[in-house]
């Protein structure tokens, strides 16, 4: 059994924001691959309107085909409920939900405040927690906002209770623009354990200042044991201006089994289908540092 557990965002954050629109066969590869190497965790795509993201305009063709494998949790993105009808109709595992820590963040991302964003998702909340069904609640800007600065942990605070109060089940804490250190990580994964168990928190790193690896090893140091990350890097937020994408998922994999820590994934496969994505998805190089190290060692052998 894996000692840590690694959320896959690749197929819904890391698609969202590419620039050429990949049809509905390259998603169900790329999940059917993503699960193949090993991944227990997997966010399949986003209920939200396609005005606002077209690159997730078939989300419901997605998780209507998509093959399931044992043993993996399967997750979208639930904006309202709208979003949960259809999340319904996939018949998926976990609902997944957004809100900032900033006032000024929440408003650009949903043209709301905090409060107003959170009383509207309870009736969402309400039927999920009578239904069953599990609900994991992204914080974006724990560590900084493009637009307001500074994030006093005490915000951050607030949002998580808030959300428990909601029946959230797992948080999972976003350095939205990838602006956070390994100390202010650590007195932040603390502060939110104090009101949720570290086993139910998550931290979702970005590699902006590239400390996301940094970031994760001392979250990992306090006791945090669940990782968001996307195949290659793909991925950032649409509402925050100079973020570069998510922590690449393979050097999350290369960190910890190289630290003797196992994650049950095969990193050579993930390697290689981080090469796939690359060339069958993206059309652009993939940022993921491991993936280009070993695609440069590579070349030089050839």
């Amino acid at each position: 059994m894996s000692l840590v557990e690694i959320h896959e965002v690749g197929a819904r954050d890391g698609l969202q924001n590419e620039a050429v629109v990949v049809n509905a066969d390259a998603k169900l590869e790329l999940l059917r691959r993503l699960a193949a190497v090993g991944l227990r965790s997997i966010e399949v795509t986003s209920f939200v309107s396609p005005k606002w993201i077209p690159q997730l305009a078939d989300a419901d063709e997605v998780a209507r085909r998509f093959e399931r494998h044992p043993g993996v949790r399967y997750s979208a993105l639930v904006p309202n409920a709208a979003g949960y009808e259809r999340f319904c109709r996939a018949k998926l595992d976990v609902a997944a939900f957004f809100v900032s820590a900033s006032e000024a963040h929440n408003q650009k991302n949903v043209n709301r405040g905090i409060e107003a964003h959170l009383d509207a998702f309870r009736p969402v909340a309400e039927r999920a927690k009578a239904d069953g069904v599990t609900l994991r609640c992204y914080v974006s800007t724990v560590c900084g906002c493009p637009y307001q600065g500074a994030v006093p942990v005490g915000d951050v605070l607030r949002v998580v209770r808030r959300l428990l109060e909601l029946g959230a089940d797992e948080i999972s804490l976003g350095d939205t623009i990838g602006i956070g250190v390994p100390r202010q990580v650590r007195e932040l994964l603390r502060a939110v354990s104090g009101e949720v168990p570290l086993e139910r928190i998550a931290l979702h790193a970005h590699d902006t200042y590239g400390r996301a690896l940094a970031n994760v090893e001392s979250a990992f140091e306090v006791g945090l044991r669940r990782f968001d990350s996307s195949l290659g890097g793909l991925g950032g937020c649409p509402y925050a201006p100079g973020a570069s994408g998510n922590l690449a998922s393979e050097d999350v994999v290369d960190l910890f089994e190289r630290s003797g820590v196992d994650t049950g994934v095969d990193l050579d496969a993930l390697v290689e289908t981080a090469a796939w994505a690359e060339r069958e998805l993206t059309g652009r190089a993939l940022p993921g540092r491991v993936y280009r190290a070993r695609l440069a060692a590579r070349e030089r052998e050839a």
